[in-house]
């Protein structure tokens, strides 16, 4: 109530207000002064004219002192001075006026009425600036907010923060212990272990970081434990540097992709694909991951005729579902949400929806996670493929694209070793007599995609560091994400059937390297032995159980040409139909008892890795 009262004033109303008790003043401090001097000398009403002269009198200065016109929030600055001449002029004209209205009243009485005016003209004005404050404080709009950092700084915002009406400033935070506990510019001073009490106690929602000398990475680090605590962090620079009187951090430069390539990108220099999609029906599974998302993106722009969209995450495909609308309204977008793994439901959506190509981009991938968990990976990732593409050949699709990674060359993991396994499905398929041509992408590390180590990066550096390298000399291939969908696409376009496609990545790029360029980039400085004052510092880890130090893109040296110079095929070699109707037995047979040991065995027996050297049976 009293906070929409506050809040409901206007201005010329809180002006009146501040002349009635300016005026009330008067008369109290006129008659008390009157009291104890006179002793019963004078009456009231002999004393009202006196007063009546001293009210109007009051009124008029306080207006041209700017006293009734003055915020509460800025009386501490500007008010006590103007105060005390106030009071004194007005103890001066009751001084002169006295001897001929009320010639009994002693001089005494001017003194102690000056005097009792200034003391009650402040008093009003912080007492009720405190009440005022108390009311915004509990009141449902305002934002409460922590300072840390106690010094000119932090002082300066609460100084700048007590005239905004909807923020309002609880206490400060600082590492100082001589300066806790103490009240500086009228707030306590907590320390840092307080935080989490005084964010549930005082209905903190924001802590502003007024530290602007501070090292990033130490600052980072403090933000990152306040988001924890579940506040908001918001850091403020010195008000000096914001004018330009101090140094200021030169602004961090975008690292060029390029450098993180190790090469230039090939967007350009890949053919258009317009012409291969342009009327299709197309089927894209895991449509709302990294390469799912960017794969319809890029569709969207062929002109297709209808886009199906399969994935089992529910927000992952209203994600793209929603923009790919947005992006393409005359195209038709069918969300699907299943798993690949459902050959009923997926052939259905084929027939139904009359799909001319299928793009399997659905796969867990994540290495550590797969490793962890061999009996889903292993389901997801072979046997979704098995089933995704059997009801493609019985739908009579034209094409089925399927998108792998270089870690299914000579896979020394699950998660590549499951991509190897399903590549010899889809072989098995295309090594018979169908309408459907089947074929593989193969590549890198995708920069930006979902899990890859580019957003680590950025996460580690964003919080202060350290970024972890798994090994200092760790290198891979790397692409981006839309060079990584061109390439399926045109993959689609180049199938012939059985083929497994790699783009000509350069050079692999030490992963060390990337860091350092990220660090950089972002306008920190490295701390290594040589440099302990450097922000940011990069810790090796050790490499994780099943991980390469580098990788491969072919199992062969066999390689073929394709109509783009940058694209080549891979002639590599595939288990027999009967092989792989053995190897996808056992695997059934492991996953459905939850074996791993035996779901290891499978791979062990039936996928080249780089411990055994085993070698597949029959040429593609």
């Amino acid at each position: 109530m009293f906070f929409r009262i506050v809040t409901g004033m206007t201005r010329p109303q809180k002006r009146a207000a501040f002349i009635s008790l300016d005026a009330l003043v008067i008369l109290f401090a006129f008659g008390m002064s009157v009291l104890l001097t006179a002793h019963g000398r004078i009456g009231m009403a002999e004393a009202a004219p006196v007063a009546l002269v001293l009210v109007t009198s009051g009124a008029i200065l306080g207006w041209v002192l700017g006293l009734t016109r003055m915020k509460l929030d800025a009386f501490e600055m500007r008010g006590p001075g103007r105060t005390a001449a106030y009071a004194a002029v007005l103890g001066l004209l009751g001084y002169a006026i006295a001897p001929s209205a009320l010639p009994a009243l002693p001089v005494g009485a001017h003194v102690h009425f000056t005097l009792l005016v200034l003391v009650l003209s402040v008093g009003w004005r912080i007492a009720l600036r405190y009440a005022i404050r108390q009311v915004y404080l509990h009141g449902a709009d305002s934002v409460r907010v922590l300072i840390y950092g106690a010094g000119a700084t932090g002082q300066q915002l609460v100084a700048a923060l007590r005239h905004h009406d909807a923020i309002r400033p609880v206490a400060f935070i600082d590492d100082n212990p001589t300066l806790q506990s103490q009240v500086i510019a009228g707030l306590r001073v907590h320390a840092a272990s307080s935080i989490p009490k005084l964010v549930a106690e005082q209905r903190i929602s924001r802590v502003v970081l007024a530290m602007p000398s501070m090292s990033q990475p130490a600052m980072a680090r403090i933000r990152l434990q306040l988001r924890n605590i579940g506040c908001e962090a918001h850091a403020l620079p010195s008000f000096a540097a914001l004018v330009g009187e101090g140094a200021l951090r030169a602004e961090a430069e975008p690292v060029c992709i390029q450098k993180l390539l190790g090469r230039n990108r090939l967007e350009k220099e890949l053919p258009g694909v317009i012409d291969a999609y342009a009327g299709r029906r197309i089927l894209i599974s895991g449509a709302g991951g990294s390469i799912g998302a960017e794969l319809c993106r890029q569709l969207a722009a062929c002109g297709p005729e209808c886009v199906v969209l399969v994935d089992h995450s529910e927000l992952a495909l209203y994600t793209i579902h929603k923009e790919l609308s947005d992006l393409a309204p005359e195209v038709t977008v069918v969300p699907l949400l299943q798993s690949v793994l459902n050959e009923r439901a997926m052939l259905r959506a084929m027939l139904t929806h009359r799909v001319d190509v299928v793009l399997h981009a659905a796969a867990y991938k994540h290495l550590p996670l797969v490793e962890d968990n061999v009996i889903a990976g292993l389901e997801n990732n072979v046997l979704g493929t098995k089933a995704l593409a059997e009801a493609a050949r019985q739908a009579g699709v034209d094409r089925f694209i399927l998108v792998s990674s270089d870690k299914a060359v000579r896979p020394t993991n699950v998660m590549g070793a499951s991509k190897r396994l399903a590549e010899l499905v889809v072989q098995d398929l295309a090594s018979r007599r169908s309408g459907t041509r089947f074929a593989m992408v193969r590549f890198g590390n995708v920069l930006g995609s979902s899990g890859s180590v580019i957003p680590l990066f950025e996460e580690q550096i964003g919080r202060g560091g350290p970024v972890t390298l798994t090994d200092p000399n760790v290198t891979r291939y790397f692409m981006t994400i839309s060079e990584a969908a061109r390439l399926v696409l045109l993959t689609g376009s180049f199938a012939r059937g059985g083929d497994v496609f790699v783009l000509d990545m350069g050079a692999p790029v030490p992963i060390r390297k990337i860091a350092e360029q990220m660090i950089e980039g972002a306008g920190y400085t490295i701390r290594t032995d040589d440099t302990p004052d450097g922000d940011i510092e990069i810790r090796v880890t050790g490499l994780r159980r099943g991980e390469k130090l580098h990788e491969e893109l072919l199992i062969s040296s066999d390689m073929l040409t394709t109509p783009h110079p940058k694209i080549l095929r891979a002639q590599e070699m595939c288990l027999s139909e009967f092989e792989v109707a053995n190897a996808l037995r056992d695997l059934r047979q492991a996953i459905d008892a939850l074996d791993e040991d035996a779901a290891r065995a499978v791979i062990a027996k039936w996928v080249e890795s780089s411990d055994t050297g085993r070698v597949a049976k029959q040429s593609v």
